[in-house]
């Protein structure tokens, strides 16, 4: 039977269809539907459905000012350093990896973390990423926790990768995983929720904002706490050039007792597919190239340059504390509507392929978290240091470029420590045997020129190095 104050508040808010379907059900389907409705606002669902011919409400432009280019005066670049430096030697960091994406745009059937990108070692986006935390590691003589935010679909297949590669060194219990939360589909004339399968709502992630109430569901905020962590370094899984040792960017937030600090890069064209970071009330704020007006995006200034300049590789810094204020008012974070189509089941119970917009789906989105906060830094970086994503099967943002440009990162490193690397030469260093330059100059002991293709994997010993 379905719990009388369910009964009432599906017919309430126009759900009742599920009533004459959940009793065609078997008992285990019956089960599973009320644990999903069990989860499920079907007031807000029905709010949020009232809004659909609404879009995203542009603010008018005289509140939108362009971001500021952020310069660092080079007497505080030795503080910010030296505080940065601190947060790593006291334990007090945590790196957090957005991993609920497949790698079906690459033609990739498993979780896009398990993608293979190393350019000779094939090592995958998790085991990048892994070592460079088990890198600080054995650098600062802390542990930090690993966090990994799956979804529905990517969750267990990462568990059991991790699991399989033995947490790539870490110690097992410094690695969290969770899940992040899922909204239903709904139609998108009746608002009707709408069924995959028999005693199945059709289900999908709740978009990179469930970060947020991820972390806080999960428990994993009170652990941070208890760690006495202060900040989570987020970026996104696809992402292997992020450098997870930028004291500077760590010492600047905590200095400034930031609540959020994001990276930004210089956009290659007024229309590059990225987010724009502006100002929004003064503010620091989001707009995403989509919604970004034609004319806004053309905008220059007296040099000629671009005024909507910033772009967003989705490196992030968050204050722990913030989040945990930002999780107690859930209505801080809106969510956005999409018209997606939605498989599912027609009310005989067959299958409906549709082949035009038919459903709502809903988000949230981490950059509304941004105008949240009344304390922020941004830290300007550089694409060929830090931003080479695996999106696309081919061209920009494929495997390809991603790895082209870490091979021209790590020659770069080497270059710079001294050793000769002969142009068009494949070379590729582990995290493990390198971050930076000084890395390097402590740990290569091989010939000063280097002529064929290679990768430096971690060196036979590693010395615990002391704060700069």
């Amino acid at each position: 039977m379905i719990p009388t104050e369910l009964r009432e508040r599906l017919q309430r808010h126009g759900q009742d269809h599920l009533l004459a379907v959940y009793e065609k059900l078997t008992q285990p389907e019956r089960a599973n539907l009320l644990r999903e409705l069990a989860m499920i606002d079907v007031a807000e669902l029905q709010a949020l459905h009232a809004r659909r011919e609404q879009k995203d409400a542009l603010p008018e432009r005289a509140r939108i000012q362009p971001l500021p280019r952020p310069t660092i005066e080079e007497a505080d670049c030795d503080d910010f350093f030296g505080r940065g430096e601190d947060a790593y030697y006291e334990g007090e960091m945590a790196f957090l990896i957005v991993a609920g994406g497949q790698g079906t745009r690459l033609g990739f059937d498993e979780p896009k973390g398990m993608f293979p990108i190393g350019p000779i070692s094939k090592k995958s986006l998790f085991q990048l990423h892994a070592e460079k935390v088990l890198a600080l590691t054995r650098r600062t003589g802390m542990r930090y926790p690993l966090l990994v935010m799956t979804s529905p679909a990517t969750d267990e297949p990462t568990r059991k990768f991790f699991k399989r590669k033995n947490y790539f060194r870490l110690p097992p219990q410094d690695v969290w995983f969770f899940c992040q939360g899922t909204m239903p589909a709904v139609d998108l004339h009746a608002g009707r929720l709408l069924l995959e399968g028999p005693g199945r709502l059709c289900l999908s992630p709740n978009g990179h904002g469930g970060t947020i109430t991820g972390l806080a569901e999960s428990g994993i905020l009170d652990q941070l706490e208890g760690r006495d962590v202060q900040t989570i370094y987020y970026f996104q899984v696809d992402n292997p050039l992020v450098n997870l040792a930028d004291y500077l960017f760590v010492g600047r937030h905590l200095a400034q007792e930031a609540q959020v600090s994001s990276k930004v890069l210089p956009k290659t064209g007024p229309k590059e597919k990225v987010g724009n970071f502006l100002l929004l009330d003064g503010r620091c704020s989001m707009i995403e190239y989509s919604d970004l007006p034609d004319d806004w995006a053309h905008e220059t200034d007296e040099q000629g340059q671009l005024k909507f300049w910033a772009g967003n590789p989705a490196i992030h810094l968050f204050d722990v504390e913030f989040l945990r204020e930002l999780t107690t008012q859930a209505d801080r974070m809106p969510w956005h509507l999409a018209r997606k189509k939605v498989p599912h089941l027609d009310e005989a119970g067959h299958l409906v392929k549709p082949e035009t917009e038919n459903a709502l789906k809903f988000e949230r989105f981490i950059f509304d978290v941004l105008p949240q906060a009344e304390r922020w830094t941004v830290l300007s970086t550089s694409r060929e240091d830090e931003f080479a994503p695996v999106k696309n099967k081919e061209g920009v943002d494929s495997p390809e470029s991603a790895r082209a440009m870490m091979i021209a990162q790590h020659t770069r490193l080497l270059r710079e420590a001294g050793i000769e690397v002969t142009e068009g030469i494949p070379v590729e260093l582990s995290p493990l045997y390198a971050m930076d330059v000084e890395d390097i100059e402590e740990t290569y002991k091989g010939d000063r020129r280097i002529t064929r293709s290679t990768y430096l994997n971690e060196p036979m010993e590693f010395r615990k190095r002391t704060k700069w």
